[in-house]
């Protein structure tokens, strides 16, 4: 039986548990390497990190992962995080405009603030947004070895946020034996688009490094929708420019210690629906550091690690008066996220029935500050207020019968401002190699803690938040299945993926009745399957389809929830019929889509749910490799120039074309 998880080219590293000594150390493909080349070059990992913080065998997670990897991000031209996780199954993403706008995440029909971001294992979520959830139109692609999608609950592991699913970005790593190797791309097209990455990383005797930086401008598309009156054709602009560094030092066998840096920065220009608004501007910046160091005891029985991590953001966002508008805005949001954590894993072997069993656990202490203030002098918003939070977790896993895997985990979070939770999470995987299948079950609980706005925001005199708030909970369980299928003279010339999931959800914070405050009083539920094909009728040929259907509810008015449509469709090939040439097509079709929140072609605004148009984008990207380390491309995006609205008001963004080449000496 053979297992496919999208594609997988480099460790993966999930979870606050630091990754196994040879993970770090081993190298990750080489940027821009090409099709053919000899498998001593390139390594292929055999564990992943994922819904038990142990390393373990793909086949054997009971979990639905989709893996991003750098080969996908270039192959397929993404530039930003939110242009790769568009196809990814489960995953609806909503951006409000184009390259950089906001951009909110729905997986399995929970809220975008029900997702948690790690960036290489450590939460960035922005506590200083007002429902904790994460911009995915921020993050650039040029330091991202690969990006790991985890669907369903992941409280136990990473604690609050992860309602919904999981999603690490992992940066880059050095490469095996080389002192010194250079990589970087440069790219330019339509609406003014320009954009670069250029780093250099090696390893030697005890030591490794990595250092990149990277850059996007351009003049962008119209975000405002051709039906409103008040439709300028005004472009808006985004430019963005990001740095990392890397250094890894391993004084002995067993031991390494690893420092990460990283800053971010972007300027963008707004529209205010319904306006087409000329000077409305955005500054996003963000810090982010850890120190981590580990080491194997026991003869690497027991592998022991610290963590330390610092993420700050601060955003900025001004509109002064015009003719449009005699209001003057100007918000300013400051976070700060403090992570320290303690990780251990312990391989207990054969343990009874259990075979290849193993132990993981630790203690996170997270701490969280928000200055915050927005919105116009007569009704602004203030939130300044810092949270702390302690938790102990643990997971067990172990094989039965040589064909199926059991695993468990638990977690306790407690916390100085809000009632704390226990979450946890057990699953298991029945393998059937008789039919090439295997089966997955899976059930657990997890938690959004409210917000720091949430509990202590104020609006002038009319809102005061509550501290008294409970955290928002669910229950989810899933089952799935995934096959090959014997085709084309191939074992796997077929791959067909079904798995059903149902989720409830309880304590949902929303406005009381006199909106001067917030209560738990909502509840939800949400349920749905998705399905996916894989075929492969020749080598040089491969396609996938991949269908999403969800239904969700608020069950105290019936109403489905905005923003998640019942049916999305992603369609994707890769064709390399030489092993110079790539073509790697894409096409996204979103169904109606309802909204709680809509405006009329006059900008009028209508209450109650209304449904935004389907709507269908098509992408293609091809790559040819010129010589040994370069590669040229050209990208293109929504060929069609479709203008379907994602969000009711913003359109998405328009056909672009981009050319440049990739090297890696």
């Amino acid at each position: 039986m053979r297992i496919h998880i999208h594609h997988l080219a480099a460790p993966l590293v999930l979870g606050l548990t630091l990754p196994t000594l040879a993970q770090t150390t081993q190298p990750a493909t080489p940027a821009g390497t090409p099709p053919g080349t000899p498998p001593a070059a390139i390594v292929m990992p055999e564990t992943i990190v994922t819904a038990t913080r142990i390393p373990t065998p793909a086949e054997r997670v009971p979990a639905a992962i989709t893996v991003i990897t750098r080969d996908d991000i270039q192959e397929r031209g993404y530039q930003t995080l939110a242009e790769a996780l568009a196809t990814v199954p489960g995953l609806r993403l909503v951006q409000a405009g184009g390259i950089g706008q906001q951009t909110s995440a729905f997986i399995r029909g929970g809220a975008s603030r029900h997702v948690l971001v790690l960036l290489d294992g450590v939460p960035v979520n922005d506590p200083s947004e007002p429902n904790g959830a994460f911009n995915f139109g921020n993050e650039l692609l040029g330091d991202i070895e690969r990006i790991e999608v985890v669907r369903g609950p992941g409280s136990s592991l990473y604690g609050s946020g992860a309602i919904s699913g999981v999603i690490n970005l992992i940066t880059r790593r050095a490469p095996a034996n080389t002192p010194i190797q250079a990589f970087g791309e440069v790219a330019g097209g339509s609406q003014g688009t320009a954009r670069g990455t250029l780093g250099v990383a090696g390893t030697m005797p005890g030591w490794d490094y990595m250092v990149a930086g990277q850059g996007l401008t351009t003049q962008g598309t119209d975000a405002t929708p051709r039906r409103f009156t008040r439709d300028t054709r005004e472009t808006e602009d985004f430019r963005a420019g990001a740095g990392t560094a890397r250094f890894g030092w391993n004084p002995a066998e067993g031991t390494r210690v690893e420092g990460l840096l990283r800053w971010r920065e972007n300027r963008l220009e707004l529209d205010s629906v319904p306006n087409d608004d000329p000077n409305y501007t955005g500054n996003d910046r963000r810090w982010y550091g850890q120190l981590r160091g580990e080491t194997a005891l026991l003869d690497g029985i027991w592998t022991t690690g610290m963590r330390v991590a610092l993420t700050e953001d601060r955003r900025r966002y001004l509109n002064l008066a015009d003719a449009r508008s005699s209001a003057t805005t100007d918000d300013l949001f400051r976070g700060e996220r403090q992570v320290f954590d303690w990780g251990n894993r312990i391989r207990l072997g054969d343990v009874g029935p259990f075979a290849q069993s193993a132990l993981a656990f630790g203690v996170t202490h997270e701490r969280e500050a928000v200055d915050q203030a927005s919105g116009s002098p007569t009704f602004r918003t203030t939130t300044n207020a810092t949270s702390r939070s302690t938790a102990l977790h643990a997971g067990l896993q172990g094989q039965v019968g040589g064909r199926l895997d059991l695993s468990a985990g638990l977690r306790q979070d407690l916390a100085d401002d809000y009632d704390g939770f226990l979450s946890w999470r057990t699953g298991a995987v029945l393998a059937l190699p008789e039919v090439n299948s295997r089966l997955i079950l899976a059930a657990g609980t997890a938690f959004k803690a409210p917000s720091l706005y949430q509990r202590y925001g104020r609006i002038g005199t009319t809102f005061r938040g509550n501290p008294d708030l409970r955290p928002e909970t669910s229950f989810s369980w899933e089952i799935g299945t995934e096959t090959d299928i014997a085709l084309f003279g191939r074992e796997d010339g077929a791959t067909f993926g079904a798995t059903y999931f149902d989720t409830q959800y309880r304590n949902l914070i929303n406005f009381n009745r006199s909106f001067s405050s917030l209560e738990n009083i909502e509840r939800a539920m949400s349920r749905g399957v998705e399905l996916g094909l894989t075929m492969r009728p020749a080598p040089w040929l491969d396609g996938r389809v991949a269908w999403t259907a969800t239904e969700t509810r608020d069950e105290a008015t019936g109403a489905p929830l905005a923003r998640r449509p019942k049916n999305v469709v992603a369609v994707s090939a890769r064709i390399s019929p030489t092993n110079r040439l790539t073509i790697a097509p894409e096409v996204l079709f979103t169904g109606p889509s309802p909204e709680t929140a809509s405006y009329t072609n006059s900008g009028a605004f209508v209450g109650g749910v209304n449904y935004n148009k389907a709507g269908t984008v098509a992408n293609l990207t091809g790559s040819y490799r010129v010589m040994e380390g370069i590669t040229a491309f050209a990208e293109g995006r929504n060929l069609t120039n479709s203008r379907y609205e994602p969000a009711n008001g913003f359109t998405t963004y328009g056909r672009s074309l981009l050319v440049g080449a990739r090297f890696v000496f």
